[in-house]
């Protein structure tokens, strides 16, 4: 009996240990044939979007679509970004140590990580509460202890942290909301999709230099509306 114990943990672990290699070429193949052959070159982003687990931020029956190019479903009308839009918005926030990021709109909490694993602080805020309740027990499961999760209204950012190096806002509206600007550090970047949520919006990144606010527009990206609490 006793042997039979031993067999089977060991059969388990290497069951494990297969699916962790798995994942660990299926994330490599995915940084390889989808975001550095698109022109991504950031180093830190490349190695965090090799690291972070990104099967453990979609519900289970995707996990096997995890590192496909393309958006997933994360449930309550919400979806985790394509991995190459999340590499190509972490790039153009120009994360480094030392630096503070805001995110707006945390959902499963992928993007919030990837950012974790390059500066040195990440606040998100989700207005889903649910999704909010998730993605902390997530983050905090992995042993994200740099990222702050808070419900509410990313509308108004979040003044307490503020200013902020890094503002990144994952869901579309039609302007970039006043307090965000107001909140941005001076030399910080804030990108946000722009446009009709309904359709398709634009890719806009703002830096702010000498206290002046300059714009940059990018390509055409679909976001998720950026929802407002009543």
């Amino acid at each position: 009996m006793k042997s039979l114990i031993i067999a089977i943990v060991l059969l388990s672990g290497g069951l494990y240990y297969q699916q962790r290699d798995q994942y660990n070429s299926a994330r490599e193949l995915m940084v390889s044939s989808q975001i550095s052959v698109r022109g991504i070159s950031h180093q830190a982003t490349l190695q965090a979007m090799r690291k972070v687990p990104r099967h453990i931020f979609v519900p289970p029956s995707y996990a096997s679509e995890a590192y496909s190019d393309r958006p997933l479903p994360i449930g309550y009308n919400q979806t985790i970004s394509q991995p190459f839009i999340v590499a190509h918005m972490t790039e153009l926030a120009r994360p480094a140590k030392g630096k503070k990021a805001l995110e707006i709109g945390t959902g499963s909490g992928y993007q919030a990580a990837v950012l974790a694993e390059i500066v040195d602080s990440v606040y998100t805020i989700e207005i889903v509460p649910e999704l909010a309740r998730e993605s902390e027990a997530r983050l905090r499961m992995l042993g994200y202890n740099n990222i702050v999760v808070r419900y509410g209204d990313g509308y108004k950012g979040w003044p307490e942290h503020a200013p902020f190096d890094i503002i990144l806002v994952t869901a579309a509206a039609d302007h970039i909301p006043e307090p965000l600007k107001e909140q941005l550090e001076e030399g910080g970047r804030l990108i946000m999709p722009v446009g009709n949520p309904a359709t398709v919006q634009q890719l806009i990144v703002l830096t702010k230099k000498n206290g002046k606010i300059t714009e940059q527009r990018l390509e055409p990206v679909r976001f998720v509306p950026l929802k407002r609490l009543k």
